[in-house]
């Protein structure tokens, strides 16, 4: 029962959408009609507001956190149970008709929550790869392929799998963005106005 609770719990955290309610509290309108559609940070971008782009990012990495950590207060077994619940929470919301999030902020608290030098190495990869290529797709894609190769580097095999199996979904929460990276039809960073075109984007 606790552990059915905690998924629940972990759940619905996840499953906050920050950049919708961010961006309807401050004016910029419903976040769902703008750009991609997409409930991420790269989204709320499209708004022109850095600021709720950047508060959105670290709100969707803490929810994922957050997760984490108050399950490992309850019981420490309980913390990848937690995190994976609480990334289908913002991947899957249910309020949204499973319609959410591609994951990769969220991702990235998760990680730095159940083993933070591969939070670290994500966070790096995602930043790095973005620079060199100017495209936000390629660089949660990137931080993504990181984090089971990171925790099997450290010898984290225990996990491993939950890290793997995030990794495919955010693949496939991408799979738009590679259709087009592969057509050469991918927008990169800063080019896409508010209101524009119905282009999936990463979060």
């Amino acid at each position: 029962m606790v552990t059915v609770l905690v998924m629940i719990g972990a759940y619905l955290l996840g499953a906050v959408p920050f950049g919708i309610l961010l961006t309807r509290m401050t004016g910029a309108g419903d976040l769902r009609t703008i750009g991609s559609g997409n409930i991420g940070a790269t989204n709320v971008l499209r708004t022109g507001r850095k600021g709720l782009a950047a508060a959105t990012l670290l709100l969707d990495a803490a929810k994922g956190a957050v997760a984490v950590l108050a399950a490992g207060a309850i019981d420490p077994v309980l913390m990848p149970v937690a995190g994976a619940a609480a990334f289908f929470g913002h991947c899957y919301p249910v309020w949204l008709r499973f319609r959410g999030g591609k994951g990769v902020a969220t991702l990235l608290g998760i990680a730095l929550a159940l083993h933070w030098p591969t939070g670290l190495i994500f966070a790096g990869v995602w930043i790095v790869a973005m620079a060199a290529t100017r495209y936000s797709s390629v660089g949660g894609i990137a931080a993504a392929i990181a984090t089971p190769v990171s925790t099997a580097f450290f010898q984290r095999f225990d996990l491993v799998p939950l890290f793997l199996a995030l990794a495919l979904i955010v693949l496939w929460k991408h799979r738009g963005n590679l259709e087009r990276l592969m057509d050469g039809t991918e927008p990169r960073i800063g080019r896409g106005a508010k209101g524009e075109g119905a282009q999936a984007q990463p979060d």
